[in-house]
């Protein structure tokens, strides 16, 4: 039975980091509310490297619609402004020598419903990222059966704990869908 609470542990730690990686996914898709988030995946050519931004500077929300990013080096700021207008998110960076503000539009109703499709997809992948560590688990446990390591009825216990976890972080998922999908929608 160790090897199977081993198989199951491992299952239930992939199933998380799917949750876990939704999470940040939706983050990073607009919506018309300002936040930090946003800038999360944007990388900076500074000093001979790349970095993500929140190493280089400090990024506040002054207002509900706009973000302010404040380098600790002003010889980055242009760097900065480069980089986010590089990036996908639709932003025109408005550099004043000291800080870049970054105004966040309303969202258009096609743009939400582009947002809304592409949040959908984003929780596919995490589903199927869940679907898959319990394939590998219950293969685990087939192969832990046929060595003669557990039991048939073992087996089939075990198989039903796996589809407990899998149901769980699937409604985990579809409940973070949910809330991003309302906040995509909000006016």
């Amino acid at each position: 039975m160790e090897m199977v609470n081993l198989v199951l542990e491992e299952a239930e730690e992939r199933m998380k980091k799917a949750v876990e990686a939704t999470r940040r996914e939706f983050n990073s898709i607009r919506t018309g509310r300002a936040s930090p988030a946003l800038l999360d995946r944007i990388t900076v050519d500074a000093y001979g490297t790349h970095l993500p931004l929140n190493q280089v500077a400090t990024i506040s929300v002054p207002e509900p619609r706009l973000l302010m990013v404040s380098p600790w080096d002003k010889a980055v700021l242009s760097a900065i402004e480069r980089a986010i207008m590089r990036s996908d998110l639709g932003l025109n960076p408005s550099n004043d020598g000291n800080v870049i503000r970054l105004a966040i539009p309303a969202l258009t109703e096609e743009r939400r419903r582009e947002l809304t499709k592409l949040v959908h997809r984003k929780a596919e992948d995490g589903k199927i990222a869940i679907r898959n560590a319990r394939r590998e688990a219950n293969e685990e446990l087939k192969k832990l059966r046929k060595a003669g390591d557990i039991s048939e009825d073992d087996e089939k216990r075990s198989e039903e704990r796996v589809q407990k976890l899998t149901d769980k972080y699937i409604a985990e998922i579809d409940r973070v869908q949910e809330h991003k999908e309302q906040e995509v929608l909000e006016v």
